[in-house]
């Protein structure tokens, strides 16, 4: 396949494709092809300038355009058959009904040119083997021979000009090449335009694949931040807990002390607390503490109760001294939250026994 001549469509100049895909090689450029039309326009305006110069006809056949060529590189039927003309070639109408007379079987032919809506292309047999070459396709179409009749047949249905080719074509090496051997087609070519859009298709499904991935890279991000975020929440409640279990704990405190400031107030006089002093409450939690602890030591001797430290046995003025270097605000509270909740208990077996 690689041997065949097969020159691709370029603008308009499918005449020229299809003449020098037909040749096999570069015979024909846009500029014969452009002389020869104005050959051809030269010659007719010749024939109309024969009725007058002066004639309504010949005024008018001045002003059309040229009908054998145009500025997008159309060429007519006329500069194609005179082309060929130079190689000893002759074009003859295939759909016509005095050639169909012939019954002639289109695979004893040698080559067609078709036509249709101002666009060639050129259908020949290299070797022992038919070839579309049409210059709107990505490469040349191996056509079989059961199949030829079925094409050409189609083409008229589809109203198509078919023109055979008479004479002997110039020699060329892949109709050498191809007497020799034969080709297999795996994939048949696609139109030009079918090509160009499949690729601008896998180009918009690649960058919409792309996109895709940057959404999934950016999703897998969003994941990791949620993923944070619900952590940074499980500390937080974390944090929370702890701040509600601390917060039930000073509440403990608190209503321990309330039970130990009551029990204190039932064996002290009934005075009222904000006209004592700080050193006559931490006086009066001293007294308490001396006789909760003298009463636990004759219900359970063995049992020693754990105090922050040792209770000074010196005068009221020693303690109040050595309470100051020696006890805290903060032992105090604890000993009175263990003290409270040993009379709790004790009460409670008191209860049990009654």
């Amino acid at each position: 396949m690689e041997s065949i001549f097969h020159e691709k469509q370029e603008g308009s100049l499918c005449a020229q494709h299809c003449l020098n895909n037909l040749l096999q090689g570069e015979y024909f450029s846009p500029v014969e092809l452009s002389s020869i039309a104005h050959q051809l326009d030269e010659e007719e305006r010749m024939r109309m300038a024969e009725g007058g110069v002066t004639s309504e006809d010949y005024r008018t056949f001045l002003q059309q355009p040229s009908g054998n060529m145009d500025d997008s590189g159309f060429f007519s039927i006329q500069v194609i058959s005179n082309a060929l003309k130079v190689w000893g070639l002759e074009l003859i109408l295939f759909n016509s009904p005095e050639y169909q007379r012939l019954r002639i079987d289109p695979i004893n032919e040698r080559s067609f040119i078709c036509n249709y809506k101002e666009h060639w292309f050129t259908v020949r047999k290299l070797g022992k083997q038919w070839f579309n070459l049409n210059s709107l396709l990505t490469g040349p179409e191996l056509i079989s021979d059961t199949y030829l009749a079925l094409f050409l047949a189609q083409l008229q249905q589809e109203g198509y000009s078919i023109f055979v080719v008479k004479g002997d074509l110039p020699d060329c090496e892949a109709d050498q090449l191809l007497q020799m051997i034969k080709v297999q087609q795996m994939h048949r070519p696609k139109l030009i335009g079918e090509e160009l859009a499949q690729l601008k298709e896998q180009s918009v499904l690649k960058a919409d694949l792309e996109r895709v991935l940057e959404a999934a890279d950016g999703s897998g991000m969003l994941d990791e931040d949620e993923d944070d975020l619900q952590r940074a929440l499980a500390i937080s409640r974390q944090e929370v807990d702890i701040e509600d279990e601390e917060a039930d704990l000073r509440r403990a405190i608190q209503l321990s002390m309330q039970g130990s400031s009551r029990s204190m107030s039932q064996d002290s006089p009934q005075t009222p607390h904000t006209n004592l002093t700080s050193e006559e409450l931490r006086k009066r939690r001293e007294a308490y503490f001396e006789k909760q602890q003298q009463q636990q030591q004759e219900v359970d001797r063995p049992r020693q109760l754990s105090y922050p430290c040792e209770r000074p046995t010196t005068s009221s003025g020693g303690r109040g001294n050595n309470q100051g270097d020696g006890v805290s605000e903060e032992d105090i509270l604890r000993a009175a939250v263990t003290m409270s909740l040993e009379t709790a208990k004790d009460n409670l077996k008191a209860e049990r026994k009654k």
